[in-house]
């Protein structure tokens, strides 16, 4: 009777150990780690983005969720890893807008379609376009600047982290806004672009907010006007072009996370709530606003009709100038 009221024991005590570990199991959710693929370094802006995206939604997945840094060729390698990745939630992508608004024009072939393979999750961060000068011209405002540019049309130029980025187009839309030309400087980067208006090697520059943010603040160049409908919350005493009279330079640059083709809406749906549940944390939201950008957190749809109406805007932009890259 003890050998059988022993081995019974043993048998309840396995069966305690198997149902503590089943519900341990689910109450941490799925151990495999999820991963966000970024087409870009460690150490940049997206990584950094990515970095506190990955930290928040390990939270909200229950699971750990890693970075995996596929740089080159402006995020496309990233595009490949998505492509080949399983359909199963464990690989998302954080994506420019470049992706779906200007590599399908400015390339002369790219190896993935947006429409078909990159399923659309939700759009993390918006950002203006910030213009830029420096010492020469001292100009304060836009309006100096725009007098001082028909004064000198020969000297009018403005300088771009990289031919062919948003930056470069955007800069094309401000010139005919203005009725000057403005013929691009492209730089390897925004630092080097930055040093160019502070030193006064080009008269202006045009960048995402979070680059010439500190620079702007320390005194040693002039953000002039941001391209938002409204002012933004790290500068509210600098204008939109929009309140300067110029409504067509308006617009914003995204991020977004992306799944892989075919994957299910369920699984997009996770990934989607917990997105705008990390997105609306306080702490998350201070940390995006100190790099410049500003949270979003909507719906794949909201996502897919912002890639969409970016597309449609740029497309005829690209078009005119005439620009393909190499």
């Amino acid at each position: 009777m003890f050998q059988i009221g022993r081995r019974n024991l043993l048998r309840a005590a396995q069966s305690l150990v198997l149902a503590s570990l089943s519900f341990s199991a689910l109450a941490q959710g799925d151990a495999t780690p999820a991963r966000i693929v970024v087409g870009f370094p460690a150490g940049g802006s997206f990584d950094a983005v990515a970095r506190l995206l990955a930290e928040k939604l390990r939270v909200e997945l229950k699971r750990p969720v890693l970075v995996d840094n596929r740089a080159g060729a402006g995020g496309r390698l990233a595009v490949d890893v998505l492509k080949a990745a399983p359909r199963d939630g464990s690989v998302v992508m954080l994506g420019p807008d470049a992706l779906v608004a200007l590599y399908p024009f400015t390339m002369r072939k790219i190896n993935y379609d947006p429409a078909k393979d990159l399923a659309p999750i939700g759009t993390v961060t918006e950002y203006p376009f910030a213009f830029i000068a420096g010492s020469e011209p001292p100009a304060k405002t836009l309006g100096e600047y725009i007098a001082w540019a028909r004064k000198n049309p020969d000297k009018t130029n403005y300088g771009v982290p990289a031919r062919g980025a948003p930056h470069h187009f955007f800069g094309i839309v401000l010139s005919k806004a203005i009725g000057v030309r403005m013929d691009d400087v492209p730089y390897q980067g925004s630092a080097p672009m930055l040093v160019g208006v502070m030193g006064g090697q080009i008269s202006a520059g045009i960048d995402v907010l979070g680059s010439p943010l500190e620079q702007h603040r320390a005194g040693k160049l002039r953000i002039l006007a941001v391209s938002s409908e409204k002012r933004v919350p790290q500068l509210p005493d600098v204008p939109t072009f929009s309140e300067l009279g110029y409504p067509g330079i308006t617009g914003m640059g995204f991020n977004a996370l992306y799944a892989p083709p075919g994957t299910p809406k369920e699984t997009i749906a996770t990934w989607n709530r917990a997105l705008v549940k990390v997105l609306a944390l306080p702490e998350v939201r201070e940390q995006l606003v100190n790099m410049g950008a500003l949270p979003v957190g909507k719906s794949p749809e909201e996502l897919a009709a912002r890639g969409a109406e970016a597309a449609a805007r740029w497309e005829p932009v690209i078009k005119a100038s005439g620009f393909v890259a190499d």
